[in-house]
């Protein structure tokens, strides 16, 4: 019988749609829960272990007890052997480091863990490349290449590793950013090691990229294009985080949050670095436009570094009412894999999959997949 591991991080991503750009430190989370911040991973850890519990019979999950694996296995289904001490309400990395260590000293077969880059920074130090690994993504920014690209996607690569369908691994890079630096607009990664992680290119996403030679052209004619749209002095364009939409704005000769989420009217500034609920309030019977871009390497549209547009806000302004941007070349960095959406809510997910149309010019468009 295959054992396998489960951790949950309770409060990786409560940062994301009220604006902090992150979740490290106690006095972000104190930010996070007082601005009305709830947790994203526990949802998100069901959601994978459902697809998973196909399999209850026949594997043995060891977990931790509580918010950090317990609860959320047996919503889904299972009847774990819960290991180990918290103080529920209470945990920290030296948490998430412990567990690691001794879920692996239980002999598991694969560890799945929910959280963000710090999450995935405490598990390698915890255990290195000596247990097999893969992350459910539940972080605001996730530049690490342990993560499955959707919750769902990484319950399906649990099943065929425990299932023996698949057996490759390969090193994927273990990155974080300084949350500080990132708050004032400054992007410093560093990588701190590897972690055997399932070989599944379809389902398990790539590192972050960087921009190579951003060609200040391409960057100008995308920004000429999307500020010809802002034709209607009523409509609000919501500008995505990013180098990309910062050209427009830079256009515009407007004051631009890099890793935020600005609002601009009649190409005027409406606000800056707004939270989920910020924006809610400002798009309320107001036609509005979303202006967003793809991660490089990764292919992310929506759900990595700009939960503030939520499920809600997404549906509020629409599909149809989505201008995505992207430079060539960040397109080539995807080697023909397709955009990737992944919000949190299944329904929306679909209803944004399929062909759009990408900018990646002044009236120069092409059309792209977005999965799921």
């Amino acid at each position: 019988m295959k054992k396998l591991g489960v951790i949950v991080n309770p409060v990786a991503g409560m940062g994301g749609r009220v604006g902090l750009k992150g979740s490290d430190g106690l006095e972000t989370l104190r930010q996070a829960r007082a601005l009305g911040a709830r947790p994203e991973s526990p949802a998100r850890t069901v959601e994978a272990l459902n697809v998973v519990s196909k399999l209850k019979d026949r594997i043995e999950v060891v977990t931790y007890p509580d918010e950090m694996g317990a609860d959320e296995c047996r919503q889904a289904g299972f009847s774990p052997k819960v290991i180990g001490s918290i103080r529920s309400g209470e945990t920290t990395p030296e948490d998430t480091r412990r567990a690691a260590r001794q879920l692996m000293e239980q002999g598991i077969d694969l560890l799945l863990f929910a959280g963000g880059d710090g999450t995935a920074r405490d598990i390698y130090h915890a255990i290195r490349d000596r247990v097999p690994v893969l992350g459910i993504p539940a972080g605001v920014k996730i530049h690490s290449a342990v993560y499955a690209v959707t919750p769902k996607s990484a319950g399906e690569v649990i099943a065929l590793i425990l299932e023996g369908r698949l057996t490759n691994l390969r090193e994927a890079e273990v990155m974080d950013i300084d949350e500080e630096a990132y708050r004032r607009g400054v992007m410093s990664a560093k990588l701190y090691g590897y972690l055997r992680v399932p070989e599944e290119w379809k389902y398990v996403q790539s590192v972050k990229a960087g921009g190579v030679s951003t060609e200040k052209q391409a960057l100008q004619g995308i920004a000429a294009d999307v500020i010809d749209c802002m034709d209607d002095p009523e409509c609000c364009f919501i500008i995505g985080p990013g180098t990309t939409p910062r050209a427009i704005m830079e256009m515009l000769e407007l004051e631009n949050t890099l890793l935020g989420v600005d609002v601009v009217c009649n190409k005027q500034l409406l606000a800056n670095d707004v939270s989920e609920s910020q924006l809610r309030d400002l798009i309320t019977g107001r036609k509005a436009r979303i202006v967003v871009t793809a991660i490089g390497g990764q292919g992310h549209v929506l759900g990595r570094g700009n939960q503030q547009l939520s499920p809600g806000v997404v549906k509020n302004v629409g599909r149809e009412n989505i201008i995505l941007i992207a430079t060539k070349e960040k397109l080539a960095s995807l080697s023909g894999r397709p955009l990737l959406v992944d919000t949190g809510d299944e329904e929306l997910n679909q209803t944004l999959s399929g062909y759009v149309r990408v900018t990646v010019g002044y009236r120069d468009y092409i059309m792209y997949k977005i999965g799921y």
